[in-house]
């Protein structure tokens, strides 16, 4: 991908929908001839299972026994270019989620080098089923994780017992989508991840002096 967003050289394509055994140089022709039209400028909204077959050199019916539809192929497709879900260290809260913020950040700094993909991102906006199934796949997931690691937070001790674990996750995860995504002009420092998790849990943690309820 133009750049330097090309994904990893081999890395497998993710799987779609149910069907018959799979061939992963078909999908792969599949996965390119999708990457191949998005850098070409061709909107999502004009992308076709008929266009992408011509252009991956594959029947329809192929795609279909692959993919049920194309916002699940363009998810797979986008998956290629995520950050994996990272592994956490477990040392604590606060590691686990500058580990999570740090997956966030260079996201955003593949998304900023690849002008493709900001279009692509922008575009998903205007198409909600797109945006769902990628919330569903993607997003939600690793939110879901975070909580996690919220909760154990709390039952570590390391959180206060009455904070909204879903405003927590709002208020760690914002900061990071705002400079990434709208304040593309700002810095993506290396540190981000720990500075914006540090100036959060400041006013989360228990308290000298203060019950933990």
């Amino acid at each position: 991908m133009a750049n330097g967003a090309h994904p990893a050289e081999g890395a497998p394509v993710p799987r779609g929908g149910p069907g018959r055994p799979r061939s992963e140089a078909v999908e792969q022709a599949i996965v390119e001839g999708v990457v191949r039209l998005l850098e070409e400028g061709v909107p999502l909204a004009e992308l076709s299972i008929e266009r992408i077959a011509r252009t991956a050199g594959v029947g329809k019916a192929t795609i279909y026994r692959r993919w049920p539809g194309r916002e699940a192929l363009f998810v797979d497709v986008l998956r290629l270019f995520e950050e994996p879900v990272p592994e956490l260290p477990g040392t604590s809260m606060r590691d686990d989620l500058v580990r999570l913020l740090e997956g966030l950040r260079k996201r955003g700094l593949t998304v900023r080098s690849s002008a493709m993909l900001h279009n692509v991102f922008a575009q998903m906006k205007a198409l909600p089923k797109l945006w769902e199934a990628y919330h569903a796949t993607v997003i939600d997931p690793r939110r879901r994780l975070t909580h996690e690691v919220l909760r154990r937070g709390v039952e570590n001790g390391e959180l206060r017992a009455d904070v909204d674990i879903g405003m927590a996750n709002d208020l760690l995860v914002g900061p990071m989508l705002l400079r990434t995504i709208m304040r593309s002009d700002t810095p993506l420092d290396d540190d981000l991840a720990e500075r914006i998790v540090d100036t959060v849990l400041e006013g989360l943690r228990p308290q000298a002096g203060r019950g933990a309820a």
